[in-house]
């Protein structure tokens, strides 16, 4: 079965109740799984599509189900333990699940209790890295 994905979401935007306890949370999930935060400013941070911002009284923290691609199931297992060190809390603990063979994911909260998870397909073979935008 091939499917596509990258195509889609442009970005995915969260705001954060406890922006230095999300920020650092962010900081050490995504590390173990290979990014940093790259661009930043006083309440808000972007890594590549995912961006975060401080929450102010007149907006409420988001909750949503958010996905990061792992390399293998050892990055799962290592995002599981980065996330829980971090603030985090149990979701779900690493292992396969049923939604195709050889997914395997592990889910958390994060500190405003959106679903994390780090997930790995099983083997396959990528058309590309990343999506790549060149000015015209």
């Amino acid at each position: 079965m091939t499917w596509h994905t990258g195509r889609l979401i442009d970005h995915v935007h969260l705001r954060a109740r406890n922006f230095a306890a999300t920020r650092y949370f962010y900081e050490k999930v995504l590390a173990v799984l290979g990014h940093r935060i790259e661009q930043s400013g006083k309440n808000w941070f972007q890594v590549d599509e995912l961006f975060v911002d401080a929450a102010d009284a007149r907006t409420v923290p988001t909750h949503i189900h958010l996905a990061f691609q792992a390399k293998d199931r050892a990055m799962v297992d290592a995002f599981y333990k980065a996330a829980l060190a971090a603030g985090g809390s149990d979701n779900g603990p690493p292992g396969e699940r049923h939604y195709h063979p050889g997914y395997y994911g592990a889910f958390v909260l994060d500190p405003d209790g959106n679903n994390i998870e780090a997930v790995f397909h099983g083997p396959v073979q990528r058309s590309a890295e990343s999506v790549r935008f060149d000015p015209a």
